[in-house]
């Protein structure tokens, strides 16, 4: 075919494919009609779609190639309008699947760390309630107290776990030194409960299962702790890039490549990719840049996740904890009688304890069954939980990258770059500028100039940048100690000493714990 013929062919192919009446600029009293019906679609007020073809010397963006438009300056600023939220419904259609991932688990994982938190108190509760019942009333508020601020530190609270652990083991003292150390005298004063407080660090009257206690705890409840941060994190930067207010230059850019072929009488008139591709590099260059932070918070959650087990994990830790305190009240009985000189000479209690041969409490004497912990269930639901969600999460690490993809495919962007709108006119081909991702590399993108980052994304990359770093802190402190298992590294932390038996029974009783999670698998 000649070249004469080919350029007779593209206007016939033009106006079959778009169904304009042979040119592509507005002719006639009736050209202007069809958009009249589109723009009431889109936009009920017809009153302001001129009747037939206008000059369009007020136009701003949709400015006529030739000598007419079917387009008034009110119809630019509703298609405008409209164009900003085809946009922002574009986004939030892209990440409405990982919106809900994000926000469901950190919702189920704060009510199970919620429901955790509530067992392990009970569970500490019926401890004291079976094997020390004259004082297990009492002991109910500084167990309550101590899971409160548990409660309270997994939530971001600013209070310390070695804090709370030495409140609750110097509030626990004074009533097991009333009620197994000197039982059937009175409680002591308010001066004596002081200077038992200050005598339980002294003399390590519960050995080292405190210290054990504080190293298990911490580890566990920082690495949930940030966990839950993590995520809600995650939400805030969905939440953020959904509700983006564009820049006048994308927002002039959306109106182009959407809506000013409609001037033109073009209805049916589709952008090309490559141009709908440069548009979205330039209208998400800020969003874009987040790519790769959000790619390394994913992996950094999943470094953190592999590691939450053991001492790591706040169900394996706080389920167990009433053995804990069980084991340290145990360790006090073992050792009443040095305790029992070391107090009078640090507290001046002048009273000497009565001895007894047949009419000892039955709290004194060591229980055979001592409580521990054996679930029936090896399966960790929790942690098939979080590995559930991380999975999910790895099939959205391109999320932010692959942006500008999706809203063009939604956008029914000519993927073949023929016959398609240029911003301009249907052209027969259009020649894709090569542009990256990211603000830096807008410089040369002459569909939507950049003007500089936006505060807030640059405020959620810093949050990101702070999290990423949260996150792979935690996962570097699990690699300080080499070449152990999971359970030495447990049996190692809190410095035990083999006298101290920490985190042993003394007999074979057993409270078997059923997992009561299951609902999260």
């Amino acid at each position: 075919m000649s070249g004469s013929g080919g350029a007779l062919l593209l206007p016939l192919l033009a106006a079959a494919l778009l169904g304009a009446p042979g040119a592509a600029q507005p002719a006639g009293g009736t050209a202007c009609r069809p958009v009249r019906a589109a723009f009431q679609v889109l936009q009920p007020g017809a009153k302001w779609v001129p009747e037939g073809p206008v000059p369009g010397t007020d136009l701003q963006v949709c400015i006529p190639k030739g000598s007419s438009t079917c387009c008034s300056r009110k119809m630019e600023e509703k298609y405008h309008a409209a164009a900003r939220l085809n946009m922002e419904q574009l986004l939030q259609s892209a990440s409405m699947e990982l919106k809900f991932l994000v926000i469901q688990n950190a919702a189920v994982f704060q009510e199970a760390f919620e429901i955790v938190v509530r067992h392990a108190r009970n569970f500490t509760n019926s401890m004291f309630r079976t094997h020390y019942q004259s004082m297990g009333p009492r002991a109910l508020k500084f167990v309550g107290e101590l899971f409160t601020d548990i409660s309270l530190y997994i939530l971001g609270s600013d209070i310390s776990v070695n804090d709370m652990i030495n409140e609750f083991f110097d509030s626990l003292f004074p009533l097991v030194y009333s009620h197994l150390i000197n039982p059937g005298f009175p409680d002591p004063s308010v001066e004596m409960t002081e200077c038992l407080r200050a005598a339980r660090r002294d003399l390590k009257v519960f050995g080292n299962y405190p210290k054990m206690m504080m190293t298990q705890v911490s580890k566990s409840l920082q690495a949930t702790r940030v966990f839950l941060q993590a995520l809600n994190l995650g939400i805030e930067v969905i939440n953020t890039t959904d509700h983006l207010k564009f820049s006048k230059e994308c927002g002039r850019a959306l109106l182009r490549m959407w809506y000013c072929s409609h001037c033109q009488g073009l209805l049916l008139a589709k952008p090309c990719a490559g141009y709908c591709s440069l548009v979205m590099q330039g209208c998400l260059a800020g969003v874009l840049d987040i790519h790769h932070l959000w790619k390394e918070y994913i992996g950094s959650l999943e470094g953190l996740t592999k590691g939450m087990h053991g001492i790591y994990d706040m169900e394996h830790v706080l389920l167990s904890l009433f053995s804990a305190v069980r084991g340290a009240v145990v360790h006090v009985q073992r050792n009443q009688g040095k305790l029992s000189t070391a107090i009078s000479r640090l507290c001046g209690h002048a009273q000497q304890r009565q001895v007894r041969s047949a009419n000892y409490p039955e709290e004194l004497f060591i229980d055979k069954k001592v409580l521990k912990v054996a679930h029936i269930e090896q399966e960790e639901t929790l942690s098939s939980r979080r590995r559930e969600l991380i999975a999910k999460l790895k099939s959205h690490s391109s999320f932010y990258s692959s942006l500008p993809e999706y809203i063009c495919n939604h956008s029914s962007a000519v993927q073949n770059d023929t016959l398609c709108w240029n911003g301009q006119e249907v052209v027969e081909r259009y020649s894709p500028q090569t542009t990256r991702n990211g603000a830096k590399a807008q410089a040369g993108n002459h569909e939507v100039k950049m003007k500089g980052p936006e505060p807030v994304i640059s405020q959620i990359i810093d949050k990101l940048k702070h999290i990423n770093q949260l996150l792979r802190g935690m996962t570097l402190s699990r690699r300080k100690a080499p070449g152990k298992a999971p359970e030495e590294e447990e049996e190692e932390s809190g410095d035990c000493d083999d006298e101290d038996d920490c985190g042993r029974g003394s007999g074979d009783g057993e409270l078997r714990v059923r997992n009561q999670l299951r609902f999260l698998a």
